[in-house]
């Protein structure tokens, strides 16, 4: 027999063995959770509401994300000197609530007391309630750098079982911030400033583009934060996404004293034809 001879080499055995697979590269790490959004999805929640930007944001943000807000809750603070609670005006959470497209219900009570132990102490009777009363499942609240406010509210809902959802969580530089909230249609009125830079003129003053650039200036020259995270203003809202009709100020009162000073609603009303 005639043996056919190639030129080609005899492939040796490793060549004939397949390439060794390689295995893939480990996917990356998940980004860490936002501390200001819950990883659970249509929770029922009580709203920390004090009638300011922030608590209406945050409760308008939670929404947004698929929650259902349930109630507001509202201390009322025995005076301005509160480190914990709003103190401007928050009487007039009532008709804010009323001005809402759900009207949803208000709980509600006086502190009377400064102490801050015994503001807790109400907070927490109030989202008992909540929780008993309307089925609540978190609580929303519009902290945005107060360690000292985030970790005494998470610590009251971690005992009543409750989410805490606080969607402006270190989540951005203030002006942006500002803009955002200008951008969604709050319209926002200025009710107490303490912060120098800040005089008398600015009592009842709306925030608008105009005005938030002025801010803006004016926070770059004297040093304080354009949120007013720092207590530097305090603010009422008058409209808002979360509104079906707009309030509307029909008297007021300004009280300065040369460093401080605040814009007290004496009678205001839902405008219910626009």
């Amino acid at each position: 027999m005639m043996r056919i001879m190639s030129d080609e080499a005899p492939l040796s055995t490793d060549a004939r063995r397949p390439p060794p697979r390689t295995s893939a590269p480990p996917p990356p790490p998940p980004p860490p959770p936002d501390p200001g959004r819950s990883s659970k999805k249509g929770l029922r929640l009580a709203s920390l509401f004090s009638g300011g930007k922030d608590s209406a944001y945050a409760a308008y943000d939670a929404q947004m994300q698929g929650h259902e807000v349930a109630c507001l809750v509202s201390a009322f603070a025995k005076s301005e000197e509160s480190m914990l609670l709003h103190s401007p005006n928050i009487r007039w959470v009532g008709l804010q609530a009323e001005a809402m497209r759900a009207a949803p219900p208000l709980l509600s009570l006086e502190v009377g007391s400064d102490d801050t132990q015994r503001e807790l102490d109400v907070l927490r009777l109030l989202l008992q309630r909540a929780k008993h009363e309307y089925d609540v499942q978190g609580v929303v609240h519009g902290g945005i750098r107060s360690e000292f406010q985030r970790s005494r509210f998470a610590k009251i809902c971690a005992a009543l079982g409750l989410e805490v959802v606080s969607p402006l969580w270190m989540r951005e530089p203030a002006g942006q911030y500002m803009r955002r909230v200008l951008d969604a249609g709050f319209a926002v009125v200025i009710t107490a400033v303490s912060a120098g830079g800040l005089d008398g003129s600015w009592l009842g003053r709306r925030i608008t583009p105009n005005s938030l650039a002025e801010l803006h200036a004016l926070s770059e020259r004297h040093g304080f934060a354009l949120d007013f995270e720092g207590g530097e203003a305090e603010t009422f809202v008058l409209d808002c996404p979360l509104f079906e009709r707009p309030i509307e100020i029909l008297d007021y009162d300004t009280v300065w004293d040369g460093y401080r000073g605040r814009f007290e609603i004496l009678d205001a009303r839902i405008v219910r034809h626009a």
